[in-house]
């Protein structure tokens, strides 16, 4: 199958996670007013969210390397449809948070099974490039969903937002049973007992190099969650700017990514990925280390927000990079690497997202020297990580 055509619709795909977590962004004030709470309690339905998009990712990966990709990634846009759709029913924060839950799960089934698709069909340099293309065509959605959102809430109200992610979902299901899974090239049903599904997380975890670019992908994801939890307080409370310019700045960051992403690929023909995660995670924390004097010293907008799109744009040349050293030693179990990954970024990002929320002081200088912590954690890893990943010379079962 064309790579092209295969990370449209993966891409396609992926970006279901970055739609359910920064369309209803511009929605925070108007959550809050209709269900009668704080502002700061509408983020603890982004941190349930995303806090089950990685727990679950840990039962979808396994059952995606026993049972197949197709199964696990079709049930996981049913149940994430039918929880977008209640999600626009409730009308209390609890029901809220319950069934953001329920799209959590069906969103990290989605989740999972999309790096484990890539790596069933190519390895290495390859991989890089293909979730560096993935990634780019992905970049359209968080791009795009701060505006989608407050054109819903133009209008109608803000129900309208998961409406529109439902019937997202079911669209993809759609394309992907007919543009994608009659095309990819067949891989071997896995007979493997559901215990040992369980136990093979352990090689993951056993494997130095894989870990240490996982805890790379944890912290650099926290800092943006942390981020995205709090976008709409930053700039619409703290700078009172209005739903359309909030959705210009959050773009921008977007438009970043996705220009980092495309340097990213001619450099990979020339340095190994794992170099070029070194060099990215370094920029992204120096530009936070910029933030955070920046706000001390009272500075002026323009300049916060210029440390925030580079910081968070970073992710666009991290992420692809990342992802292909992690999965790299793992080629008959992706899933369950990918599911490890995904769930430790999720569950770590979620719970860092939560705690901010729930009890940490409402100001940029706080927030911003949150982020700085989880990106210099990011820093000590990557300057330990090897110079570049050899492909595993021995077969993981």
């Amino acid at each position: 199958m064309p790579h092209l055509q295969l990370a449209l619709l993966l891409g396609m795909t992926v970006a279901l996670g970055p739609l359910a977590l920064d369309a209803y962004l511009p929605a925070f004030p108007n959550i809050a007013d209709d269900l009668n709470i704080s502002h700061s309690h509408v983020g603890l339905t982004l941190s349930a969210y995303v806090t089950t998009l990685g727990l679950a990712q840990l039962a979808g990966g396994p059952l995606s390397d026993r049972y197949g990709r197709k199964p696990v990634l079709f049930g996981g846009l049913l149940v994430f449809a039918f929880g977008a759709v209640m999600v626009s029913l409730a009308d209390t924060l609890s029901a809220m948070v319950f069934w953001r839950i329920a799209q959590g799960i069906g969103g990290a089934f989605c989740a999972v099974s999309v790096p484990a698709i890539v790596r069933d069909q190519v390895s290495g340099q390859d991989a890089a490039r293909l979730f560096g293309l993935i990634g780019l065509i992905m970049f359209i959605a968080p791009a795009a969903a701060p505006s989608l959102g407050a054109l819903m809430l133009a209008l109608g109200e803000w129900h309208w937002i998961f409406l529109l992610l439902a019937g997202y979902a079911v669209f993809m299901l759609l394309a992907l049973n007919m543009a994608l899974f009659p095309k990819l090239k067949p891989r071997p049903r896995s007979n493997t007992p559901l215990k040992t599904l369980v136990t093979n997380y352990l090689l993951v975890l056993r494997h130095a190099t894989t870990m240490r670019f996982v805890g790379i992908q944890v912290l650099c994801f926290s800092t943006m969650l942390l981020f995205i939890t709090h976008s709409s307080f930053i700039y619409q409370e703290w700078y009172g700017l209005s739903n359309g310019t909030f959705a210009i700045l959050f773009a921008a960051n977007i438009a970043f990514m996705a220009a980092l992403n495309l340097i990213n690929r001619p450099l990979l023909r020339r340095f190994s990925s794992a170099v070029l995660v070194r060099a990215q995670v370094i920029m992204q924390c120096l530009a936070l280390v910029a933030l955070v004097i920046t706000v001390w010293a009272g500075g002026p907008l323009w300049l916060v927000a210029t440390c925030i799109i580079v910081a968070i744009g970073s992710q666009g040349g991290i992420v692809p990079n990342n992802m292909a050293n992690a999965m790299e030693f793992f080629p008959h179990l992706s899933g369950t690497a990918a599911a490890l990954l995904g769930a430790s970024q999720f569950t770590i990002a979620g719970a860092i997202s939560t705690a901010s929320s729930v009890f940490g002081s409402q100001s940029l200088l706080t927030i911003s020297l949150s982020m700085l912590a989880c990106s210099t954690g990011a820093v000590i890893l990557a300057l330990g990580a090897p110079g570049a990943v050899a492909r595993a010379t021995t077969a993981v079962r």
